[in-house]
């Protein structure tokens, strides 16, 4: 039962998240350089609740509840790494979309926002990467050396007893 709902608020946040990281970069090519005031204030206010209300709660709730999943389901497997390394690109862009939004707000009339199309191809293909892996779940090779997934049976080199 709490698996379904971990699940279902998972699936909920990332459709959010991934809704805006495509809806903001094509909102924010919308504003000019000399556009009105009132069409500055319309958008600039439209951006910016967007992204600190909406689109970024999303993300920490998604992200909180893929975590929350991967501990529920015991989901370690090199593809689940490969998905997550997509995922990090997604903040990226995320963080990207938030610096703009800022840039945008502060510079009125000084800041040509970039072109929505970059932003928004590799959002999608970022989001195609993480669906991909995570319907097919591929054979990932484990490039990882034997070494670093068995006890060493080492002391650590601190000198501090442990509490």
């Amino acid at each position: 039962m709490i698996l379904s709902i971990v699940k279902a608020l998972h699936i909920a946040a990332l459709i959010l998240w991934c809704a805006g990281l495509i809806a903001l970069p094509l909102v924010l090519a919308k504003h000019s350089r000399d556009e009105a005031q009132t069409t500055y204030a319309r958008l600039r206010l439209l951006t910016h609740d967007s992204y600190t209300m909406i689109v970024t709660p999303a993300a920490v709730v998604a992200i909180a509840a893929g975590t929350a999943l991967i501990y529920l389901r015991g989901v370690f497997e090199p593809w689940m790494f490969a998905k997550l390394v997509a995922v990090g690109l997604l903040v990226c862009l995320h963080a990207f979309v938030g610096h703009v939004v800022l840039l945008m707000s502060e510079r009125r009339g000084q800041y040509a926002p970039p072109s929505a199309v970059p932003l928004v191809v590799a959002s999608i293909l970022t989001m195609t990467v993480v669906l991909l892996l995570v319907l097919a779940k591929p054979v990932v090779p484990d490039i990882a050396p034997a070494w670093l997934k068995a006890p060493q049976n080492r002391q650590l080199p601190v000198e501090e007893t442990p509490i």
